[in-house]
């Protein structure tokens, strides 16, 4: 078990706040390095194909300004390999993508995609990127992980938490037992194990206990939160949340 869990800070909702009315505030890099002083662990940004939320410019900021790592979530087509060799972001994370959805629903088909993803991922990792691949936690994508030489899978949460927050105790207990399951055989495959989507304070605390992960990435729920309590105090709040899930596990 790692004795920390790293906590990593989707900014994406920051620009979606920006890009409703336009302008250049609020200011999505300002918001990353406030997160960052409360304790984040690195930054993620996904720059989408129709660029909803996140920005070129604000690819370009991030990967020249950050103090912590950054994560660059993208679809694995061309343009974004493209970016990603030029940007040199320490880890790339392929999601999967829809332009008709609005926001990344399960997790990418790496299966089915074999053959387009592993040249992808050999010019990510040639070009120094740490891959990640966003997955369900289910044996054969987890397999497929391993044998398509990325070293880190992040498993998709949002069946987990969408149970929990409908009160529906049974499929939360058995969706929990998948992601505890599927982190475990990432770790005994020598993957490195994150998790991210639809957590909260309860549902992080709860996952935390899983010795198996290593890092939470975690955004939509802290913007919303920030502006109650503000970013800071909000990202503060969450990492306690997980060392407190972590020292009970």
């Amino acid at each position: 078990m790692a004795d920390r869990l790293r906590l990593g800070i989707n900014i994406d909702h920051v620009a979606t706040v920006r890009n409703a009315r336009g302008g250049a505030l609020p200011d999505p890099l300002r918001a990353a390095h406030l997160a960052i002083a409360a304790g984040a662990d690195g930054i993620t940004a996904h720059l989408r194909e129709d660029r909803r939320h996140i920005r070129d410019a604000d690819m370009e900021r991030l990967a020249t300004e950050l103090t912590r790592p950054l994560n660059f979530e993208m679809g694995a087509t061309p343009e974004m390999i493209a970016l990603a060799e030029r940007l040199k972001p320490h880890a790339a994370c392929l999601v999967p993508e829809k332009r008709e959805e609005r926001t990344t629903e399960g997790g990418l088909d790496v299966v089915g995609q074999e053959s387009h993803l592993t040249p992808a991922i050999a010019r990510l990792k040639a070009a120094g990127c740490r891959v990640s691949l966003f997955i369900e936690p289910d044996e054969a994508p987890i397999a497929m992980a391993a044998k398509l030489g990325a070293p880190v899978i992040e498993l998709h949460t949002g069946s987990w938490c969408h149970a929990v927050l409908d009160g529906e105790a049974a499929k939360a207990k058995v969706e929990f037992q998948r992601l505890a399951d599927g982190a475990a055989l990432g770790a005994k495959l020598g993957l490195e194990v994150h998790a991210g989507h639809g957590l909260d304070y309860d549902t992080a605390r709860s996952l935390a206990r899983v010795p198996a992960f290593v890092e939470f990435n975690i955004g939509h729920f802290l913007i919303g939160e920030a502006i109650f309590i503000g970013l800071e105090a909000a990202i503060r709040r969450m990492r306690q949340a997980m060392d407190e899930g972590r020292a009970g596990g």
